[in-house]
């Protein structure tokens, strides 16, 4: 049998309408949507049904999402490209201690070659307080970029009025917003963004393939160089197949968002539940209310959580974040949230899915359980 899969966060299976949609662009529609026969004109009709797609899930105009290779792409145009169109006059972006390594990364890049970097504070919640970051600004900030919903706790950041402080201070406000697609509602408009980053394995897409919105109007340099692709931002012939995907995948989220956040947070209560009543000594992170539904970060004290995986093979979960959880070091986001070590090392990231079911949880409650009880009582 498949081990019980609560790793939505790490990536998504793809939904049945996302391969069926596909399945035509991998069995016979093959043409270069730059081509000027037939052949193109099929494949760039499909970019353009994406990008439409894309947009009307964010709330943007097809003309302000511009297609990636993934999130992480997203994030590196976002920043490295904001940052080298300001940078004569901007030279400082503001951050937080949480974000994920798309993002930390790009700007320890920005950083050794001549840009400052403030990374904000978050709470015990490991949420930012928007006045840390009016204490950032300054006249020289660039951009400001604070993820929407963390991919290691779920705990949602008070974006807008992130945005309006950075506005205020004649910066750009982006957000990496992996994680939150899909799940909840990221309308652009209403986070009042300049920029945001889409992963399309995350909601039900396939992988290698993102988006960046990028609010009309604002200026930013191109990372990949070649032909006029993607309104000049992005050279290359474009991933049909997995732009068709994405288009349908975010179509479909716009449809089943709600009913598919009442089902996740449905699944994750009935684990928080079973799990603290079962196994004493746990710990749940993140914020209380304003958190991802399908999101439970929960401790266990004085246990390794990849040991705990180890002896519950019947479970996928995620020992912190999936991107670096190779190791058994306390991870960067429950560091900064002060989370002690004797709690931390014992994280486990559960995230429940739209495939996912009750009988699947209780089963999960379980085998968790076993195995937490055998590793304390070898220790005891």
């Amino acid at each position: 049998m498949e081990p019980i899969y609560l790793d939505y966060n790490a990536t998504t299976p793809l939904a049945g309408e996302v391969i069926e949609a596909m399945r035509p662009f991998l069995e016979g529609h093959f043409g270069n949507p730059s081509s000027r026969h037939a052949y193109g004109h099929r494949t760039r009709s499909a970019v353009a049904t994406a990008r439409r797609q894309v947009a009307d899930l964010l709330g943007a105009t097809p003309g302000e999402i511009v297609f990636t290779g993934g999130g992480s792409e997203a994030n590196n145009l976002a920043l490295t490209g904001i940052a080298r169109a300001r940078r004569s006059k901007r030279d400082h972006i503001v951050t937080s201690a949480v974000e994920h390594p798309a993002v930390l990364e790009v700007c320890r890049y920005l950083a050794a070659n001549g840009w400052r970097v403030t990374r904000v504070p978050v709470d015990e919640t490991g949420r930012v307080d928007p006045a840390e970051v009016a204490k950032a600004v300054t006249h020289r900030t660039a951009l400001v970029s604070v993820m929407h919903a963390n991919n290691e706790v779920g705990t949602i950041q008070p974006i807008k009025a992130i945005a309006e402080i950075a506005h205020r201070g004649g910066a750009l406000m982006h957000t990496d917003a992996a994680q939150s697609v899909g799940k909840i509602w990221a309308r652009v408009r209403d986070l009042d963004v300049d920029l945001l980053s889409v992963a399309g394995h995350k909601l039900y897409g396939p992988k290698g393939v993102g988006a960046l919105y990028i609010r009309r109007g604002t200026k930013i340099e191109r990372l990949i160089h070649g032909a006029d692709h993607e309104s000049g931002l992005r050279a290359g012939t474009e991933n049909v197949l997995g732009l068709v995907g994405l288009g349908a995948a975010c179509e479909l989220a716009g449809r089943q968002l709600d009913t598919r956040g009442e089902h996740t947070r449905r699944l994750r209560d009935l684990l928080y539940e079973g799990l603290s009543e079962r196994v004493p000594d746990t710990q749940r992170n993140g914020h209380p209310t304003e958190c991802l539904p399908n999101t439970l970060s929960l401790s266990f004290r004085g246990l390794d959580a990849n040991t705990l995986l180890t002896e519950a093979p019947e479970i996928a979960a995620s020992a912190g974040a999936a991107c670096h959880s190779g190791g058994t070091a306390i991870s960067a986001t429950l560091r900064a949230m002060g989370v002690p070590p004797i709690w931390a090392r014992g994280t486990v990231r559960f995230s429940t899915g739209a495939q996912l079911t009750a009988p699947e949880v209780e089963h999960a409650i379980e085998v968790i359980a076993a195995a937490v009880e055998a590793l304390r009582a070898r220790a005891r």
